[in-house]
C-alpha cells in the first residue's frame, strides 16, 4: 500500500508539472500568468492545507468508525471481483453521482452555497478545480469512498482513485487548447469544462459532467459551441480570502468593506502582498 501511495503521488505531481508546462506551450487563451490571481490560495489552502485535514476528517474520523460500528466491508460484497471491475464499477458509478450532484447544486439556492467557491476563479487553470468549498468536498469524497470500503474493495482501489480524481480534475480545468474530437462526446476535457466555468448565465446549467462528457450528452446538458468563452468565474462579488469564503457559506461578508473597517482584519489581509513587496525592495535593492 505505501508503495502504491508513493507511486500515485509522483504521478499527481508530474502530472501538475506537464499540464503546467503544456499550458505555456498550448495555451487555450493566452495572457494567463502561472501566478494569477488566487493561484497561493488554491495551492497552499485548498490543495495542501484542507486536503489534509479534510482527509483525516473523512477517512479517519467517520469512513473508518463506520466499518469498525457496522463491519460492511466485512461482507466482501465487491471483494472476489476483478481489480479492473472494481475499479471502473467505482469511476463510472461516482461520477454519474457526481453529475446529479452537480446539477442539483446549480440548480438549489442552498446547495450553491456549498459549490459557489469552485466557480469564483475569474482565471481557471490547472490548479483552479482544488477551489471547493469545505463542506462540498466533505459531502462528495465520503460519498465517493464510503463505499469502496464499506462495500469491501481492493484497498489499492483507494489512492489509484484519488490519483485520476486528481489527475483529471486538473486536466478538465488546465489552459491548453485541446482538440478531442469526437471523443469529447464520452471523454470529458478542458474544451467542455473551461465553458462551464465562463461566466455566462448561457452555460451557469450546462456541462456538470467531470470524468465522462457523455452524462450531458445523454442527458441534454452538454453545450459546446466551438468558441471560447472570454470571461470566467462569477457575476457578482466574492471573497477572495480563504477563511471568507468558508464563511461565505452562512453568512455574506462585504470582503471590501471588511478590510476597510477592520484594521486587525486589515492586517491579516496585507499580509501575503506586503512581505512580497517586502523581499522584492530588498532583492532589488542586493541587485543595484
Amino acid at each position: 500500500m505505501e508503495k502504491v501511495v508513493l507511486i500515485t503521488t509522483i504521478v499527481i505531481i508530474v502530472s501538475a508539472g506537464i499540464l503546467a508546462l503544456l499550458e505555456r506551450i498550448f495555451p487555450y487563451r493566452k495572457g494567463l500568468l502561472f501566478f494569477r490571481e488566487g493561484f497561493w490560495v488554491d495551492l497552499i489552502w485548498y490543495t495542501l492545507i484542507q486536503g489534509y485535514f479534510l482527509k483525516i476528517l473523512i477517512f479517519d474520523l467517520i469512513i473508518m468508525p463506520l466499518d469498525a460500528k457496522y463491519h460492511l466491508s466485512a461482507l466482501h460484497i465487491v471483494t472476489n471481483w476483478p481489480f479492473m471491475a472494481q475499479l471502473l464499477f467505482f469511476l463510472i458509478t461516482h461520477d454519474l453521482y457526481i453529475y446529479w450532484f452537480h446539477r442539483w447544486q446549480h440548480s438549489s439556492k442552498i446547495l450553491w452555497r456549498t459549490h459557489e467557491a469552485h466557480h469564483s476563479n475569474t482565471a481557471v487553470d490547472w490548479i483552479a478545480g482544488a477551489r471547493s468549498h469545505t463542506v462540498e468536498i466533505l459531502i462528495n469524497q465520503t460519498i465517493e469512498f464510503l463505499p469502496i470500503v464499506l462495500l469491501g474493495a481492493n484497498p489499492l482501489i483507494v489512492p489509484i482513485k484519488l490519483c485520476i480524481d486528481a489527475v483529471w480534475g486538473m486536466y478538465i480545468h488546465s489552459n491548453i487548447n485541446v482538440k478531442s474530437g469526437k471523443l469529447q462526446y464520452f471523454i470529458n476535457g478542458p474544451e467542455m469544462h473551461l465553458w462551464h466555468h465562463a461566466d455566462n448565465k448561457v452555460v451557469f446549467f450546462a456541462n456538470y459532467g467531470t470524468k465522462f462528457a457523455i452524462w450531458d450528452w445523454m442527458f441534454g446538458t452538454a453545450y459546446h459551441p466551438g468558441i471560447k468563452p472570454t470571461k470566467y468565474g462569477l457575476y457578482y462579488d466574492y471573497p477572495k480570502d480563504y477563511f471568507l469564503q468558508q464563511v461565505n457559506l452562512i453568512y455574506k461578508i462585504d470582503e471590501q468593506k471588511l478590510v476597510l473597517k477592520n484594521k486587525p482584519f486589515r492586517a491579516y489581509y496585507n499580509l501575503r502582498p506586503n512581505t512580497i513587496k517586502f523581499f522584492k525592495r530588498i532583492f532589488a535593492g542586493k541587485t543595484n
